[in-house]
């Protein structure tokens, strides 16, 4: 597997891994509420919210991948696509888009993750906003997430970016050095955020960084 700066033409399948990884979880968690079951890590966050975790935490395949289905499932009406699609495409487009920091995972020539880091601010200090994170269905559990996380978290120390920021699960993130935001006197422009919003403090991270997060702007369009 390689880590290496998205290209142009990744554009369409970086769309696909992030529809298939998000449409598995969406799917997953609808049925769990149909089933009076809390899905995990979901509390207090719309679906563009989701945009920090880690499709890499689950398991499981998308219904695309599902066989043995009936006439009536095959011709069921294809589910609504995962607002992480349209919000990459809209980073793309965006001011905050920074190319460097738009990484896929690549195993024989096909693209099996996505990742990206767009421009932020804490305050009048600039950071970093991790999101989406995503991993086809088929390569989760393997250590791709973790791979393109490493890789993100290198590549923004590198170009001496200070901090950066996330909403996405508590047992996932912290492994990589996340820690609650408020910790550092750092907090969500979106309160309802707070208790899942983490940062990843830099090699050039100083104490006086501290304020409102604020994301580029498509995370705040969908």
């Amino acid at each position: 597997m390689l880590i290496r700066r998205e290209r142009a033409e990744d554009a369409p399948a970086v769309a696909s891994v992030h529809r298939s990884a998000f449409g598995a979880l969406y799917a997953r968690e609808n049925a769990e509420r149909a089933a009076g079951e809390s899905p995990a890590e979901t509390t207090g966050r719309s679906p563009a919210e989701h945009t920090g975790r880690s499709s890499a935490e689950h398991t499981g395949r998308s219904p695309a991948e599902h066989t043995g289905r009936s006439p009536a499932e095959r011709t069921a009406p294809s589910p609504p696509e995962p607002p992480e699609v349209d919000l990459v495409a809209r980073l793309r487009s965006d001011a905050g888009w920074i190319p460097t920091l738009s990484l896929v995972a690549v195993e024989f020539d096909t693209v099996i993750g996505h990742v990206c880091l767009t421009r932020a601010a804490v305050g009048p200090f600039p950071a970093l906003g991790l999101g989406p994170l995503g991993v086809h269905p088929e390569h989760q559990g393997a250590g791709v997430g973790s791979a393109l996380m490493h890789a993100a978290i290198g590549a923004a120390d590198a170009l001496d970016e200070p901090l950066i920021g996330l909403l996405g699960s508590l047992d996932y993130y912290p492994r990589f050095g996340f820690v609650p935001a408020a910790r550092l006197g750092i907090a969500p422009d979106e309160p309802d955020w707070v208790s899942h919003f983490q940062v990843r403090p830099l090699t050039t991270y100083e104490a006086q960084i501290t304020g409102e997060f604020h994301y580029a702007e498509p995370f705040y369009e969908l």
